[in-house]
């Protein structure tokens, strides 16, 4: 079964140009300390379960008023269950959306040969060189490395993005993720927000400005096809 940590009922932002419901899936793979739901994260912050035939009754219901299920975390591709758990949505008619971390390409790689998602969205942390201490894990920078290849090469409607945390990422920071998904057709740079977040240093963290964030935008032109902050 699903771990789904809670449900989003409506969207008008989470997929591009649809109405979406947000699925929230339980459990994550890295422990990056600025994200912004560590009830998704940290088991001892766990809600009770939503249960899987709860949501899809939900969903029956909506068929026809609601495009698209946006399904993240946590990290969605660590549940075991999420191949049927997809199956089952878009038999109900449901565009599919996926948000991941890219660390299991081998997953990804399924979803895509079997034609179960619509749109991808990865988060990129950081340079490789700093994936551990962004997000206080030893990553496999070679699986992170094949899901940036598989998106590009996928066929399928997809963004990167970048939470730019001021203590983390400087500028060229950002410059050197450019030239790690060159020619991607849409990067997304995403002010951080001090607020609730998996560790507590990081409520108390500077932000970029929009401005600051801004200048970056513009050195990237050359290396993406489109930049974005939101």
């Amino acid at each position: 079964m699903m771990k789904i940590g809670g449900l989003q009922k409506i969207s008008l932002i989470d997929y591009p140009g649809m109405i979406s419901a947000v699925v929230f899936t339980q459990g994550c793979n890295f422990r990056c300390g600025y994200c912004h739901n560590p009830e998704l994260v940290d088991p001892r912050l766990y809600v009770e379960a939503l249960s899987e035939d709860e949501l899809f009754a939900f969903l029956e219901k909506r068929r026809g008023k609601i495009d698209a299920v946006v399904i993240t975390g946590g990290e969605p591709t660590i549940q075991r269950d999420l191949l049927p758990f997809i199956q089952h949505i878009k038999e109900l008619g449901y565009l599919i959306k996926i948000d991941t971390n890219g660390s299991l390409p081998e997953m990804l790689n399924r979803l895509v040969e079997l034609e179960m998602i619509d749109y991808i969205a990865m988060d990129i942390k950081g340079p490789f060189e700093k994936y551990t201490s962004v997000t206080g894990r030893r990553i496999d920078i070679a699986k992170i490395r094949q899901s940036i290849k598989l998106i590009m090469s996928s066929g399928i409607p997809y963004e990167f993005r970048t939470t730019v945390v001021k203590s983390l990422l400087s500028p060229s920071d950002i410059h050197e993720i450019a030239l790690l998904i060159k020619n991607a057709r849409l990067y997304y740079l995403q002010q951080f927000i001090p607020t609730k977040t998996l560790s507590r240093k990081y409520r108390s963290e500077t932000n970029y400005s929009f401005d600051e964030l801004a200048l970056m935008k513009a050195g990237l032109s050359d290396n993406i096809e489109q930049v974005q902050i939101r």
